[in-house]
């Protein structure tokens, strides 16, 4: 539906046979407008029109090919694919040999769409090993060709420069079997010369760019293209290009055709002696007689040529430089000009070139070849140069405009002959048609006796002297009268005045429009001219491949038979052609450039309009509305606009052609612009058509407003009621809960006053029976009885015996929550006491310890949490197992506390010496523990008070009393492993023997009393301290820093 909307589309209708009215102006605005939609496809019939975008479109994608497959030609929107796959399928299915023929000018994409067939068809045909390597080997032709045809034009960075026909052969399952390829009237001359901001060949810049260092080498080539004289010494960067990466593909391409690795160096080595030709440079000399000759400049260049092709330098030198001549049974041999050697020079050049290409086309058809004797189908495509109108047209464009002038014919006699077979097959009368028949043009060119090209050749090969301006002469004796040819001459005996007509010019009126051809150099380029000299030179070289090339160079079958001109050549391959395309079914894709700028999405109207003109669009619009516009099987066209028919809608019981005749009698169109085959309605104006559409967008509009009408009524409908539906279930729920709730409510009213009244009852039947305090002594009663019930269930559900168990059964009533709280305290008091009873002294004794170091450093100093896994000892010097401490023993007797090894710090410099230190019930003294002899002995009573840090070290500071007798030296500095069972156990003994508690200061900054005055203590934890012994530096006579870690 999409498709026949879009070629329906009354702004920019996809087939321009429907274009009403049908005008230049119409056809360039509607090609314009689909344009701008990026619809670049449009249909004349089965003809597509295909306009350069500049830009990829995202319309070729598998997807794509998958969509136009096996499709309808017109169910679809325009495409090359459509035309692609309705050749491919007439082929397969209906075994007709077809042709797709590609014309337009330079730049306007026709080898693309070569290239979009080609990939198209591939695509579809059926898979396989041997399948895919005929499919890959014709896919593949294309860059070889492109690389050796193709060249950069100011209108075309990929312009071929050569007509091409594939001819694709295909089995009785429409697989690819191989192919062969035609080239035609390659553009020789862009070998020696070309324009400003155009290139030559492209395989000249992918050999220097893509060739590797030593393939050059060999070739005796230097990298870069300003090195060489046929490619104008210029720069060779051409944007978006990658000549090394094309170079890279070429010779891929060439391993998947079948070249051995000698040919493609046989080939590379030729292009070569192509490439350097051009930088052989001539000087003038004059001979003994005083005549010019001309000599090689420089012979390097002749002798590398010389050395590629295995030939003897003087045998080149000589044929660039003399000619021999024949007369009679005499042979001389003549020098040539400093001109006519480059003539020679360039007239090589292009010869190996042209002969080069032939033989590529050869090799590529050898290796894609069918093998005789198969049953085959043949697909041709056709992709050569369009109609060209310059501003200077030369012998070129001749040829060119002579070849599409006969496509034109067989375009117009082919679509002439198949709209009557059509006519006929559907049983409607055939009118004949008025059209410009061109084929009086096509007889002014090729005339076998008096043509232009039979004119130009006789020229050719009259003897004397012959020129250009002999041969406008001939045209004008010949053709004054004729309608289609002018030149100065012929205007001045009509007294007809045009400036635009110069001299040495003819003028010919195509079927495109008039172009006026310059004759100079017609008659050179005819005859194409190479000396026999040159010919034999070729031949002499060892070079397998040249010395192929030219076999009129054999002395032994020298011919004086002259060669076939170049107009004569392609005549007799365009009647070739014409042959082939007759015999085939014919589909044609016409390519349009839209801009000179090769600027995206660009239109450029006067451009479009030009090319509308010589491509013959209108000409083709013409003969295709010949009698019947529009055409269509009886089964769509109902599918279509049945909807229009009272009768006919919305269901139809009969035929499809009886439904066709009711539903347009119904809508009263004139009979004269209908008609009815066997299987298709033919309507004759497009206007009926579009009023048709009109009528039907219109009908649409009806039905999808009766379709939304119908819609609405039944969404609401089925909303109100499963709305109605909801409600009565929401209701009924409703209405349910709320009667369980009043039953609920009712039943416990009714409890409530059954138990008043019984309880009224009773008391009133019980009442005598009571007595004053009855209600207090049953109240107690029942208070005794759950306490008793309580303890006893208490009872039997004591918690465990261990002292770290503080669980309680909870009190089953709220009165007894105090009473059971005071239980769970007596309890566990209780079961402390028990756990206490059964400690031992010593057991005992430690714990108190422990508790008394919790309650003078628990959160106070960070050592303490270390010590909580350390047992107290006591005695940790063991004085009665060492005999070296008996005197000490002696001292400590049985009033022993403890006994450890401390550090002493130097009241005059701060360092540490061991001391050993017992404490007993009366003293503290300090020994020494070498001669273990006590060195200070303190009554506990001297004490005043201790001082530590906060921190992880073992420091402290032991005040004495000034009085004392030990005091007078001042206070001592000790460092003590067992720091916290020291101070507990100096408290616990202190307490014991003066009921006074130990003066414990915990800080970082206390002061000292030492004999030579006090001093203060700073202590600072750093990284620097050790964990054992703290470091004290002394800060003057009177400051003290301790480094505790």
């Amino acid at each position: 539906m999409e498709a026949a909307a879009t070629l329906l589309d009354a702004e920019a209708v996809g087939d321009l046979v429907l274009l009403d009215p049908l005008t230049e102006e119409s056809l360039l605005h509607t090609l314009q407008e689909r344009f701008r939609r990026s619809d670049i496809y449009t249909y004349i019939g089965d003809v597509v029109i295909s306009v350069n975008p500049y830009r990829p479109l995202p319309i070729y994608t598998p997807e794509k090919v998958q969509e136009y497959h096996n499709c309808n030609f017109f169910a679809v929107k325009p495409h090359i694919y459509a035309i692609a796959d309705d050749a491919y399928r007439s082929l397969r299915d209906r075994d007709r040999d077809q042709c797709i023929l590609i014309t337009g000018e330079s730049g306007a994409g026709k080898t693309e769409a070569s290239k979009l067939v080609m990939s198209y068809v591939a695509a579809v045909c059926s898979k396989g090993e041997e399948v895919d390597k005929v499919k890959e080997q014709l896919l593949q032709s294309n860059p070889v060709l492109e690389a050796f045809g193709n060249a950069k034009t100011i209108r075309n960075d990929n312009s071929s420069r050569f007509g091409k026909y594939m001819d694709v052969e295909f089995d009785f399952k429409g697989e690819p079997l191989g192919g062969v390829i035609s080239n035609y009237l390659l553009e020789k001359s862009r070998i020696v010369r070309h324009t400003k901001g155009e290139r030559n060949f492209h395989i000249f810049y992918q050999l220097l760019a893509g060739g590797s260092a030593q393939l050059l080498q060999q070739l005796k080539l230097r990298q870069g293209s300003q090195h060489y004289g046929y490619l104008n010494r210029e720069s060779s960067n051409l944007p978006g290009m990658d000549d090394a990466a094309n170079f890279r593909a070429m010779q891929d391409a060439m391993a998947v055709i079948g070249f051995s690795p000698a040919e493609v160096t046989a080939l590379l080595e030729v292009t070569a002696v192509v490439l350097k030709l051009g930088n052989v440079e001539l000087s003038s000399c004059y001979q003994a007689s005083g005549m010019e000759a001309c000599s090689i400049a420089e012979p390097r260049e002749l002798h590398e040529i010389c050395e590629l092709i295995k030939l003897d330098p003087g045998t080149l030198e000589q044929a660039l430089c003399s000619r021999t001549v024949k007369a009679r049974d005499e042979t001389v041999l003549t020098a040539l000009s400093v001109s006519q050697g480059y003539y020679c020079r360039d007239a090589l050049a292009k010869n190996i070139y042209s002969r080069l290409f032939d033989w590529l086309v050869n090799r590529i058809n050898t290796s894609i070849q069918v093998k005789p004797g198969k049953q085959r189908k043949v697909m041709g495509v056709l992709d050569i140069y369009g109609f060209e109108i310059f501003q200077d047209n030369g012998f070129e464009q001749f040829i060119i405009n002579y070849c599409n002038e006969k496509l034109q014919q067989i375009f117009i006699l082919m679509t002439l002959k198949e709209e009557q077979e059509e006519y006929v097959r559907e049983g409607i009368q055939w009118t004949p048609v008025e059209f410009f028949d061109n084929g009086i043009i096509c007889d002014l060119i090729e005339n076998s006796k008096c043509g232009i090209l039979a004119m130009l050749d006789e020229e050719c090969l009259r003897p004397g002297v012959v020129n250009e301006d002999t041969f406008v002469t001939k045209l004008n004796q010949l053709f004054a009268t004729h309608k289609h040819y002018e030149s100065k001459e012929t205007q001045n005996a009509k007294h007809v005045t045009d400036l635009s007509l110069p001299q040495r010019c003819f003028r010919i009126h195509h079927y495109a429009g008039k172009v006026t051809y310059n004759v100079t150099g017609f008659i050179e380029k005819n005859n194409d001219l190479l000396f026999r000299d040159l010919s034999q030179a070729m031949w002499a070289a060892q070079h397998t491949l040249l010395h192929s090339l030219f076999p009129e160079g054999d002395p032994q079958k020298v011919s004086l038979k002259l060669p076939p001109t170049a107009g004569s050549q392609f005549k007799t391959s365009v009647a070739t052609l014409m042959k082939n395309l007759y015999s085939k079914n014919p589909n044609y894709i016409r390519c349009i450039k839209p801009n000179d700028t090769k600027t995206a999405m660009l239109f450029t109207p006067e451009l479009v309009l030009a090319q509308i003109r010589y491509l013959g669009l209108m000409e083709n619009v013409r003969v295709r509305r010949a009698g019947y516009a529009f055409r269509q099987l009886y089964s769509p066209f109902l599918q279509r606009y049945k909807m229009l028919g009272t009768k006919t809608w919305p269901h139809w019981a009969g035929s499809d052609r009886e439904g066709t005749e009711v539903l347009l009698s119904e809508l009263k169109f004139p009979p004269e612009e209908l008609a009815y085959g066997y299987t298709k309605i033919f309507i004759r104006s497009p206007r009926t058509l579009f009023d048709l559409e009109k009528r039907r967008q219109e009908r649409i509009g009806e039905l999808a407003t009766l379709i939304q009408k119908m819609f609405r009524g039944w969404r609401c409908r089925t909303q109100y009621q499963l709305m109605r539906k909801s409600q009565i279930i929401i209701s009924a729920w409703f209405r349910g809960h709320a009667q369980k709730n009043r039953y609920k409510q009712m039943k416990r009213s009714a409890l409530l006053l059954q138990a008043y009244a019984r309880g009224w009852k009773v008391r009133r039947m019980y009442r005598r029976y009571f007595r004053s305090g009855a209600s207090t002594r049953l109240a107690n009663f029942i208070y005794r009885r759950l306490v008793q019930k309580f303890l006893v269930g208490l009872q039997k559900n004591l918690p465990p015996m261990s002292v770290q168990d503080r669980t309680w059964p909870p009190a089953p009533y709220k009165f007894l929550a105090g009473a059971n709280q005071e239980l769970k305290n007596i309890f566990y008091h209780w079961k402390c006491k028990k756990y206490r009873d059964q400690l031992t002294p010593q057991r005992k004794a430690l714990l108190q310890a422990k508790l008394c170091a919790s309650e003078l450093f628990k959160d106070k100093k960070t050592l303490y949490s270390k010590s909580l896994q350390q047992p107290f000892q006591g005695e940790y010097l063991g004085l009665t197992q060492n005999p070296k401490y008996q005197k000490l023993h002696a001292v400590a007797k049985d009033k022993l506390v403890m006994a450890e090894t401390v550090m002493k710090v130097n009241r005059a410099n701060g360092k540490t010496v061991p001391r050993l230190l017992l404490l007993t019930t009366e003293h503290l003294v300090l020994a020494d523990p070498k001669a273990a002899q006590p060195k200070t002995v303190l009554s506990l009573s001297d004490i005043r008070g201790v001082s530590v840090t906060r921190f992880s070290d073992g420091l402290l500071a032991l005040h004495l009393k000034e009085t004392s007798t030990a005091g007078i030296k001042g206070d001592l500095l000790l460092v003590s492993s067992h720091l916290i069972e020291l101070i507990t156990r100096l408290h616990q003994t202190l307490m014991a023997a003066t009921s006074q508690a130990l003066a414990l200061h915990i800080t970082d900054q206390f002061s000292t009393r030492f004999q030579k005055g006090d001093m203060a203590i700073t202590v600072v934890e750093s990284a620097k301290g050790s964990n054992d012994v703290p470091v004290c530096k002394k800060r003057g006579s009177h400051k003290m820093e301790v480094l505790v870690h």
